[in-house]
């Protein structure tokens, strides 16, 4: 038994079909690992496609109402000129100080311009979180089957950028652009999205000039806030980081709870914090709630100041106002929804809180405690003051709630 089972052996080695297959399961074995590589590689070339999800923004873009072409895009810059022009010596009597240049980093763009100016804010912030977040998704040598699904998240991952892109590309109608996490400390631009003024000039049925100046009055507002105070920018680009960090070294943590918080959004659930806050940790927390009182403060000013010296400068500037902000309320049952999961319910927070905090500062402590709020970093309010301007008086101004009254 024993040579015959021996003798069997040798003779399916010198079998030429047994021959041949080991050689075809060796070569499938070595294309797969160099599929596996090549597939890894692949995978590593980062968490997004971001020439993708511009392709997939703009496409979406293509179908909203309002295209302007390139030649009437032009035409209207003189109109900002202008408006810049009106401006910027006005907010600087208001603030009591200078904006030199930001009138000259004005531009217009079309909605597909705010998505390709986005895309390289977004990419940027994105490469803070990519290398970790691989390493976690597929540590080196993973092989083929983790490769491939790292390659189909970059795929959903891409389209859902692309989305939201699109869906943002719809609605914003200024913007100051700052890279905040950027090396160079270049000064930021302003961006008007014209597609999106003329539409909304046009449903609210307000005069567009006047509209396009109550605009341009608000982004120009971020101007002075971050190039007049030159702290603010590396104060929030250290938190950011910090964010950033934070949330890469948890993604573990994040990944159990997200399915079930977004459950809860979608059903249009608000109990407690904000859902993003409860996927967080006690620091990100603090991290994001001390972030948050400064977005708020930024955007609350911009809206103050852009009704306050709208006054003199935007015929109606109070109709128009009532009119945007009755707006910015008036949402449909899925554009609620996609706000809250990307947060742009905060964003709506930040401006009424934020208007209500300055205007009440404004009232009770006057131009020289507005002036306090650039000081530094030590003057911004704090977890809670947003809410109750009198505390943020008394700790920095002196001003009890009661001598503010009197």
């Amino acid at each position: 038994m024993s040579g015959s089972s021996r003798s069997g052996g040798k003779g399916r080695l010198n079998d030429p079909l047994w021959q041949g297959g080991f050689l075809v399961g060796a070569a499938i074995g070595a294309a797969a690992t160099v599929i596996g590589r090549r597939a890894e590689r692949s995978a590593r070339r980062g968490l997004v496609d971001w020439p993708s999800a511009e392709r997939i923004a703009i496409a979406r873009l293509r179908r909203a109402p309002g295209t302007l072409s390139p030649a009437e895009l032009a035409a209207s810059q003189d109109a900002y000129t202008a408006a810049m022009a009106l401006i910027a010596p006005r907010l600087a009597a208001a603030l009591e100080t200078e904006l030199p240049g930001v009138v000259e980093r004005a531009a217009v763009v079309d909605r597909a311009g705010w998505v390709r100016a986005n895309v390289a804010t977004f990419a940027q912030l994105i490469g803070h979180l990519e290398g970790r977040l691989l390493d976690q998704v597929m540590p080196p040598g993973s092989g083929l089957a983790q490769a491939s699904m790292a390659i189909a998240n970059r795929y959903v991952t891409t389209r859902q950028l692309g989305f939201l892109l699109g869906f943002m590309g719809q609605r914003v109608l200024g913007q100051y652009d700052l890279a905040l996490l950027s090396a160079e400390a270049t000064p930021g631009r302003l961006l008007f999205v014209e597609e999106n003024i003329r539409q909304t000039a046009r449903s609210l049925d307000v005069p567009l000039d006047a509209f396009r100046t109550w605009i341009a009055l608000h982004e120009t507002t971020h101007a002075f806030e971050f190039e007049s105070h030159p702290w603010l920018r590396p104060y929030l680009a250290e938190r950011l980081e910090r964010q950033l960090g934070a949330f890469s070294e948890d993604l573990a943590g994040v990944s159990r709870d997200t399915v079930r918080q977004l459950g809860r959004v979608l059903r249009g659930e608000r109990a407690g914090d904000h859902w993003l806050e409860r996927l967080m940790t006690q620091e990100q927390r603090r991290l994001f709630r001390e972030t948050q009182a400064v977005m708020s403060l930024l955007e609350g000013f911009s809206d103050y100041v852009m009704d306050e010296v709208g006054r003199d400068i935007v015929p109606d500037v109070e109709r128009i106002s009532a009119r945007f902000h009755a707006r910015r309320e008036q949402k449909s049952g899925f554009e609620r929804a996609v706000s809250r999961l990307i947060g742009m319910d905060l964003k709506l927070d930040q401006y009424k809180k934020g208007e209500r905090f300055v205007r009440a500062v404004a009232e009770q402590g006057g131009p020289a405690a507005l002036r306090h709020l650039w000081d530094g970093p030590e003057t911004l309010p704090r977890d809670g003051e947003i809410d109750a301007p009198e505390t943020w008086l008394a700790r920095v101004v002196g001003t009890s709630p009661a001598g503010a009254g009197a």
